[in-house]
């Protein structure tokens, strides 16, 4: 059974890179945090590559 996950970013890129998913993650979140209290209008720049991230990354095979 598969976890639930937004996106499928950090999961592509532990997998890509041979990283722990949990240290990925938590890279965002720590980067997102960060941004939102240094550059409050740079907040969302995080958000923003996660989501080209989404795009650029491959989709999914069937079956899987």
């Amino acid at each position: 059974m598969r976890k639930k996950v937004f996106l499928g970013v950090c999961y592509w890129l532990s997998q890509r890179f041979n990283l722990n998913v949990t240290g990925v993650r938590l890279v965002f979140f720590i980067t997102f945090l960060l941004s939102l209290l240094r550059l409050r209008k740079f907040g969302f720049i995080v958000l923003i590559v996660y989501f080209i991230l989404s795009l650029i990354k491959p989709g999914e095979k069937e079956g899987e």
